[in-house]
């Protein structure tokens, strides 16, 4: 049978090729991963990898990114609006106190996220697909805490999101190489009130 693309099947295959993905990554890790065991498991034709994504490298960025944004940014913009009610330092603390637990229900695509970085750091296109990605983060999470704090304003609510993207990263990391070992909620939010100008003397 030809491997030419069967167009009959459409668009369809997308979804089918990232779960696929999705799949294939989790039982080999990124570095195994091929497109024929991509092909496979989505159930589709190889040549759907490259007429809906390029290349198998792209498929698998857009699978990790796909569903790590979703499942941490969904676990993440659930604790922020838990927080809603607290003053904003007291929800940041119930943030960072919550992803330890976020971490722990997607260890593995943490670790293939990791393994993909590096791949990513060598290959303009998926910098770029990368860096979309990130912007789309930023822009979730302020909105995020532009409706639990509207105080904060469109302005320190980015602010506060491009904080926590990159503590979500380095705290990610750190949860990998030693959960017990992470830095709490309330040991970050004490080092930012230690940042912040101390209240004047009455």
């Amino acid at each position: 049978m030809s491997e030419t693309f069967d167009y009959r099947v459409g668009m369809g295959n997308r979804e089918d090729l990232l779960a696929g993905a999705r799949k294939v990554i989790e039982e080999q890790g990124v570095a195994k991963a091929t497109a024929r065991d991509i092909a496979g498991a989505a159930g589709v034709s190889l040549a759907a990898i490259g007429y809906h994504f390029g290349s198998k490298e792209q498929l698998i960025t857009e699978a990790l990114l796909d569903a790590l944004g979703t499942a941490i940014g969904d676990g993440m913009g659930e604790l922020i609006r838990e927080g809603a009610a607290d003053a904003p330092i007291d929800g940041f603390a119930r943030l960072w106190n919550g992803m330890p637990a976020v971490f722990a229900d997607n260890r593995e695509a943490l670790l293939a996220s990791l393994e993909n970085t590096l791949r990513i750091v060598r290959n303009p296109v998926g910098r770029e697909q990368m860096q979309a990605a990130v912007e789309g983060a930023y822009e979730g999470i302020a909105e995020e805490f532009a409706a639990a704090h509207p105080d904060l304003g469109d302005e320190r609510a980015r602010a506060l999101s491009e904080f926590s993207f990159a503590l979500v990263q380095g705290l990610a990391i750190l949860w990998l190489l030693n959960p017990e070992g992470t830095p709490s909620g309330d040991r970050l939010a004490s080092a930012v009130r230690t940042l912040a100008p101390a209240p004047p003397v009455e």
